[in-house]
């Protein structure tokens, strides 16, 4: 296989993984009641302390409304809260709330209990070569910078 096709491989390999990782998390929001759009806008929450809804729909690339709509249930299960700007009175702020931060701690240790579980249908060969591969990928990424 000649440098494009393996750089092509990689990149094929890597959005594959991040699905199946992704489709893994999604099944712990699932089991705390939180749907995958709702997980994103708490993952979202989760990177900054407050956002405004046009902010939050421009980051996950979906309509205002959209966003609206899942920070209405989300704020109805207490996850986020609204938040009115001392500033200026029309613009309305989302954070995530005491809950959220609670579930998020939660959703952290799930997700590395997911990925022991996953790493025990290795070997202890298979292991080493998946860390090898990563603390190669990650260097190699460092070094791009």
């Amino acid at each position: 296989m000649d440098e494009i096709g393996k750089s092509l491989e990689v990149s094929k390999l890597f959005r594959e993984i991040m699905i199946l990782l992704r489709h893994s998390m999604a099944k712990s929001f699932e089991d705390m009641g939180i749907t995958a759009p709702q997980g994103m806008v708490l993952r979202t929450l989760g990177h900054n302390e407050k956002m405004k809804i046009s902010d939050l729909s421009s980051h996950l690339g979906l309509s205002n409304s959209t966003v609206s709509g899942i920070v209405d249930r989300l704020e109805k299960q207490g996850m986020v809260e609204r938040i009115r700007s001392e500033e200026d009175r029309r613009v309305v702020y989302v954070s995530s709330s005491p809950k959220f931060e609670k579930l998020h701690k939660e959703l952290h240790n799930r997700a590395e209990e997911n990925i022991r579980n996953i790493m025990k249908r290795g070997t202890p060969e298979d292991i080493d070569k998946v860390i090898d591969g990563l603390n190669t990928l990650k260097k190699l990424l460092t070094n791009d910078k």
